[in-house]
């Protein structure tokens, strides 16, 4: 395995990969926007066999505080550790930028989906913070819950 990047363009295979996890990623706009943006903002993809596994696209807000964006592990190679090798990778290219603050948007727990309780349990297991939950943020069915990992000493 390997990861490739910031600037990549490869939508199509991270679509592919978006289109393999239809619990997560069932909005088709969203799906499309998300493919759409890993070429053109900072995107690192996990590529196995010249194939893309998994990728994560990072949206930079002020230049000490970044939002993972979008993430993804094809879901035929999840839970062997690609999403994990992927945010650390993110996470130590941002601090080589200065950034200080590395934040993620998910469905918050009020909304009983067991995928979106994987995800959570993911983020929380690699040190990130519950900050608030914004209850129309998405759509009353899917308040948004924002999660916050500081990335270096204040």
């Amino acid at each position: 395995m390997n990861i490739v990047g910031p600037h990549l363009q490869c939508q199509a295979e991270c679509e592919a990969v978006l289109r393999s996890l239809p619990m997560w990623f069932g909005i088709e706009d969203a799906l499309i926007m998300y493919a759409r943006d890993s070429g053109t903002l900072p995107t690192f993809a996990l590529v196995e066999q010249s194939r893309v596994v998994g990728f994560v696209t990072l949206l930079e807000h002020f230049a000490e505080s970044w939002e993972v964006h979008c993430m993804a592990v094809e879901a035929q190679a999840r839970n062997a550790g690609h999403g994990t090798q992927l945010l650390l990778h993110a996470e130590n290219w941002l601090r080589s930028k200065g950034a200080r603050f590395l934040q993620v948007k998910t469905v918050a727990e009020v909304n009983p989906n067991r995928e979106y309780a994987e995800t959570r349990k993911f983020y929380f297991a690699r040190g990130f913070t519950p900050l608030e939950v914004f209850p129309t943020l998405w759509s009353p069915r899917n308040p948004a819950l924002q999660l916050v990992k500081p990335l270096s000493e204040a």
